[in-house]
């Protein structure tokens, strides 16, 4: 082959080359659809991709504006499309990098990830090889588990493309660190000591430092103390860096090292310089689904909840309310320093509206505004702050039902209410239509007495009794056997919805705000009254039993 793997990829990346298919190229993403990804590479016309390509453990790792490299697999189709694919891509990389590895002897980073007859297959990026039982270890190791599923690194020591055969030694790497600077570092390595090393390779989890005979792993979470995504953000490759030794597993010959060991943990006394309900500002660092995190001073982050951004709206789209970068005023709500965690509150550095509400208002006084929702139990009107308030269904009307009533409002309406309640830890203020005017049942019962006649109209008749319309609208009722002395078996025989009803008030109500009347008791309070007649003028004899009821009758 008259040129290398990398040469052919540098190759695919100049602009102004001929495409071909596999041609690597840097592409654009335009668009995120259900099925395709929708790049722009500078073709004619648009790429296509299809979306499982972006997928790990099934969460889509792609959005809009980012930049990726995809590989050619065919120019427009004839339907306007050119074919990309991100999967072959890696592939062809991974090839340029195991072919670099192979030709120079450097070693690769791969992952056992299951047996096969004579060996184990090893995940090396995008291409998978396969390692010999007998080149796993110096040694000869019957029980692999401690070692699958771990980051390692292997030599190539054989690599055919056209057949996509690779086979990797494990233990030439093993051989290789067995040297006398090696020995020399290992045996006066210890937890704690402070080491100059070059970084030598940067990778997803963290950076591989070359300590001089050994390599140590930088984890990402040992970089620095506040959070990051990707170590180049702290390092670079051939960069000399001083690193504290964390963890020497001399059995395993591994070094954990740290770099943010160095410095003073900001998380010391953390509680002690941040009270609860302290208020300061800090940075948006990152924006989620559930709220935003914020830096209040360098390695030190808390979390702003979604529940905590607004007073009014407590399913609030974070990214609708800060941006990255941002400065926003915070408060300490909560400090676990053992796990690192600070809750923070951003509606806590405004004045809760429904606080003062409170301080505004009292029960009794008259509020307006506009209907923001009606529902089945009331309405909601919207009040000043941006919060609301219910007028509930059973206050709405004295005398016509909360379903009924409903009716003549609609949504958007300009209301005036009365404020019944105010309850501000619960966020919740109660309202009243009806109380705008003075409740008819009270008025009634202020002007006639228990046991006074009343007069009143039927409204409704059944058999079992008939509804009578009062003085100030009220409702009194009256069951069938109480319309007469005599039995009455079907109200709808002795009244009619019309007629003029004069009746005793027994009773009333409160709950069900009605009144309880009676023709019966009438009749036997008139015919106490005459025999009372009769016996106060039978003594003088003045007149006869029969004159006094003719004369009743009249």
């Amino acid at each position: 082959m008259s040129e290398s793997f990398a040469e052919m990829f540098e190759a695919s990346l100049k602009a102004g080359q001929s495409m071909q298919s596999g041609t690597i190229v840097n592409a654009l993403v335009l668009d995120v659809k259900s099925d395709v990804v929708i790049v722009d590479a500078g073709l004619k016309s648009e790429g296509v991709i299809p979306l499982d390509e972006f997928k790990v453990d099934g969460e889509l790792k792609v959005a809009v504006g980012d930049m990726v490299e995809v590989a050619l697999e065919t120019l427009e189709d004839g339907f306007g499309e050119t074919k990309f694919s991100k999967e072959k891509a890696e592939r062809i990389k991974a090839w340029v990098r195991l072919d670099t590895a192979f030709e120079k002897k450097e070693t690769v980073i791969g992952i056992i990830t299951g047996k096969v007859k004579g060996g184990f297959t090893v995940d090396i990026g995008a291409i998978r090889a396969f390692l010999p039982g007998s080149l796993v270890d110096v040694r000869p190791v019957r029980d692999t588990t401690f070692l699958e599923g771990k980051p390692l690194e292997f030599k190539v020591i054989k690599l055919d493309k056209l057949r996509n055969n690779i086979v990797v030694s494990r233990r030439e790497v093993l051989e290789a660190e067995y040297s006398a600077e090696r020995d020399s570092l290992l045996q006066n390595l210890q937890e704690g000591v402070v080491l100059k090393g070059v970084v030598k390779n940067l990778v997803e989890y963290g950076a591989f430092v070359d300590l001089g005979g050994i390599d140590g792993l930088l984890h990402i979470t040992d970089m620095t103390w506040k959070r990051i995504k990707d170590p180049a953000e702290v390092v670079t490759a051939g960069q000399e860096i001083e690193v504290k030794v964390l963890k020497y597993d001399r059995e395993r010959r591994r070094v954990s090292l740290g770099l943010k060991q160095l410095g003073a943990d900001p998380w010391a006394d953390i509680a002690r310089r941040y009270p609860e309900k302290t208020r300061l500002f800090g940075k948006v660092t990152n924006i989620t689904d559930y709220g935003c995190f914020v830096e209040i001073e360098p390695g030190v982050e808390g979390l702003v909840h979604v529940s905590e951004m607004d007073w009014t709206n407590k399913n609030v789209n974070p990214g609708k309310v800060v941006h990255l970068g941002d400065e926003v005023e915070v408060m300490i709500l909560d400090i676990d320093g053992e796990r690192r965690r600070i809750s923070l509150g951003m509606k806590q550095c405004r004045q809760n509206p429904w606080e003062e509400f409170a301080q505004n208002h009292q029960k009794g006084d008259k509020v307006g505004g506009a209907i923001k929702s009606i529902t089945d139990f009331g309405i909601f009107i919207g009040l000043p702050g941006g919060i609301d308030g219910l007028v509930h269904l059973s206050d709405l009307d004295w005398n016509e039902p909360g379903e009924t009533a409903v009716r003549r409002f609609s949504k958007g309406q300009e209301v005036e209410a009365v404020v019944l309640a105010i309850d501000g830890a619960r966020e919740r203020i109660s309202l009243g239509v009806k109380q705008l005017g003075q409740d008819p049942l009270t008025q009634f019962l202020a002007e006639y007495q228990k046991g006074v006649m009343v007069k009143g109209t039927v409204k409704t008749v059944d058999a079992r009794g008939a509804v009578i319309e009062l003085p100030y609208g009220v409702e009194g009722y009256i069951k069938a056997n109480d319309l007469s002395r005599e039995r009455v078996e079907d109200a709808t025989k002795v009244l009619s919805v019309g007629d003029t009803l004069e009746s005793r008030f027994i009773g009333v109500d409160r709950k069900n705000r009605s009144v309880t009347l009676s023709v019966r008791e009438k009749e036997i309070q008139e015919e106490q009254e005459i025999v009372a007649e009769y016996s106060r003028n039978a003594s003088t004899g003045k007149t006869s039993l029969g004159d006094l009821l003719k004369d009743q009758l009249g």
